[in-house]
């Protein structure tokens, strides 16, 4: 892939690497971009190699939203940019959805859009440099791919309230006692530490945590007893299809030996 496709992909092992490629506008979302984030998806979900996915940035920034020359240029048009925000949403709830742990690395900016690109991921890594913050309404928006919905469900009501409400953008460190983010690490340690997460997380990889993650996604739209039965029907139907004894069994015979 050359260098100036909109998202570049690399691979570590089991671990495959989707870069956000638009350095100049600091990886603003348009269409190019989304559609090709969007195959991306596909191809690595289709990969039986790949167990695990880091979600990051090229040059100074993660991602600083949607791109708003984009906005303008559609702004004339019947709807301006709503279907390109619905494609946005799609692929955003396509990360939280994905059968693949998904780690975002971030750096620089993480903001508006890409901080509901974040928000969507199961594990978040920060270099102790970056900003983040909603920041929709500096711009006289509001959000359109989670972050209303994401947001206090990650950093708690306070938290996302005053990001919300403010448009503020606040220091990693100032998100470190929500128990969103994973870590929070010098600039120069920040991939580092992502590939370290993700290596853990491809470890671990097989149905079980696939099934686990899908069960995690659909318990936040129900209340407790809900869930509850719902978390038992998960644990009834993986049972069912999966060879969980042998690997109970095989676990068992290593903890003897």
């Amino acid at each position: 892939m050359t260098s100036s496709a909109p998202v570049l992909v690399d691979r570590s092992g089991p671990v495959r690497i989707l870069t956000l490629n638009r350095p100049g506008r600091r990886n603003a979302l348009d269409p190019e971009l989304i559609e090709a984030l969007d195959t991306a998806l596909t191809d690595a979900e289709n990969d039986p190699d790949t167990r695990c996915l880091i979600l990051t940035g090229a040059g100074k920034s993660f991602c600083a939203g949607a791109d708003l020359q984009y906005f303008l240029s559609v702004a004339e048009t019947p709807g301006g940019p709503i279907e390109f925000l619905r494609r946005v949403s799609a692929v955003v709830t396509r990360l939280e959805t994905s059968r693949l742990p998904v780690v975002a690395a971030l750096h620089g900016h993480a903001v508006a859009g890409g901080l509901e690109l974040a928000l969507a991921c199961d594990v978040v890594v920060a270099a102790e440099t970056t900003l983040i913050g909603d920041g929709h309404i500096r711009n006289n928006l509001l959000p359109a791919a989670g972050s209303s919905v994401r947001l206090p469900r990650k950093v708690g009501d306070s938290m996302a309230r005053w990001l919300a409400l403010t448009g503020a953008l606040v220091p990693a460190h100032r998100l470190a006692a929500t128990g969103w983010l994973h870590a929070v690490v010098p600039a120069a340690e920040v991939h580092t530490y992502a590939q370290a997460a993700a290596m853990e997380l491809a470890e671990a990889a097989g149905p079980a945590q696939a099934a686990f993650k899908a069960l995690l996604h659909t318990l936040t739209t129900m209340d407790e007893l809900q869930g509850l039965e719902r978390e038992l029907d998960y644990f009834e139907q993986h049972w069912k299809t999966n060879d969980v004894p042998a690997a109970l069994t095989a676990f068992l015979q290593r903890r003897s030996a």
